[in-house]
């Protein structure tokens, strides 16, 4: 395996090509009152292409995102993008970060700091972390694998193999979204080697067994309201885990197609505040110009094939720590979770959405550093 230091440098030509797209940008017309109820809504897809084209500072944000510490591995055959950030304390622990969709690192990028130097943020030094962030393979810096078969599963084992490189034999996992399933399969394969796991989402896929003891009432108006949410707003999944490929042609031809499909996510998911228009740009801009859309859809082709779904007596053994936040997707309770996670923190959070790192990356990381404290301990 070798690993290199890398530099986001997107050309000129990148830059005219898109400007010149969003400046001839056709959007279909809207009927009064339409606004969000299907889909994304035009004033603010209008008022954000504007901007895209005349006021966004691609520069400046690539200068910003080239001030985190950027490399690239090699990887069992795969180039995996990932960023390392060296914690600052007597015993930083080890932990990895993964994004899901549609996100990227970008989302990642207040929350390093917290975790990596919280004695220089308010917090402890004791509370240091070793972070690395990959990015999932097909997403943004991180190349398309070249052949099917890389889902949440198989990335698990990539990163299980990054970490070994880097000389870390034990180390957390922390995600959402897709990030929270690459997560519980660390744990599911390679528990000896997890301190823990924290979570601020519970994978969708996840089913425990429940042929000893049935879903409980309470679990049962959870299934209903997964089902009701995926039946009124789940056309996007169900569209990028069977017939991605055509989604894709057009997505990846149109800056304002792809804004709009990731935009109408981004902003729907957070919670108020939300997501600064600048940040969001950014996020889709990356995806842009790696022309990642389509391959960023293949961790929902893969993970349906190979569901989280455990067997009758089957757990994830390693420690586990959920963060709730308000605004996010339907989330099962505590006994759900409980049937097949090692569960020993759960906490009610008191504001932020579906993208905890970029909405409250203060409270997530508070709730990280809370959660691994005891394993320190065991580790020490």
């Amino acid at each position: 395996m070798s690993i290199t230091p890398f530099t986001l440098a997107i050309p000129q030509d990148a830059l005219g090509d898109l400007r010149q797209r969003l400046q001839n940008t056709r959007l279909p017309s809207s009927l009064p009152g339409q606004g969000w109820s299907e889909g994304m809504d035009l004033e603010v897809l209008h008022d954000l292409l504007a901007y895209w084209a005349n006021g966004f500072d691609w520069p400046a944000q690539q200068a910003r995102l080239n001030e985190l510490s950027h490399f690239m591995a090699e990887l069992n055959g795969q180039s995996i993008h990932f960023i390392h950030q060296r914690g600052q304390g007597p015993a930083p622990m080890p932990l990895v970060l993964t994004h899901g969709w549609p996100g990227s690192f970008v989302e990642m990028q207040s929350i390093l700091a917290l975790l990596a130097d919280p004695a220089s943020h308010g917090g402890d030094a004791g509370d240091a972390f070793h972070v690395v962030v990959p990015s999932l393979p097909g997403y943004t810096l991180s190349p398309a694998p070249a052949h099917k078969g890389t889902g949440p599963y198989e990335v698990a084992g990539l990163w299980a193999e990054l970490m070994t490189q880097l000389g870390y034999d034990r180390f957390g996992a922390q995600g959402g979204d897709i990030g929270a399933g690459v997560s519980s399969w660390l744990g599911v394969r390679y528990p000896e080697r997890l301190t823990g796991i924290h979570l601020n989402y519970i994978p969708g896929a996840y089913r425990p067994a429940l042929d000893l003891h049935p879903a409980t009432e309470q679990e049962q108006g959870y299934l209903k309201r997964a089902a009701e949410f995926f039946e009124t707003q789940g056309a996007y999944s169900h569209i990028q885990r069977t017939k991605p490929q055509s989604l894709a042609v057009g997505l990846n031809d149109s800056p304002a197609g792809l804004l709009a499909w990731m935009a109408e996510k981004m902003l729907g998911w957070s919670d108020s505040p939300g997501i600064d228009r600048d940040t969001l740009l950014t996020n889709v801009a990356l995806y842009w110009f790696t022309q990642c859309i389509g391959s960023s859809f293949r961790q929902y082709v893969e993970g349906s094939l190979r569901p989280l779904a455990l067997a009758d007596g089957q757990r994830i053994l390693p420690p586990v720590g959920v963060a709730v936040f308000p605004g996010e997707l339907p989330m099962p309770p505590r006994s759900w979770v409980a049937r097949g996670y090692n569960l020993q923190r759960w906490r009610e959070m008191p504001k932020g959405g579906h993208f905890a790192a970029l909405e409250q990356p203060q409270l997530l990381a508070e709730e990280i550093r809370a959660f691994f404290r005891p394993m320190r301990q065991l580790e020490a």
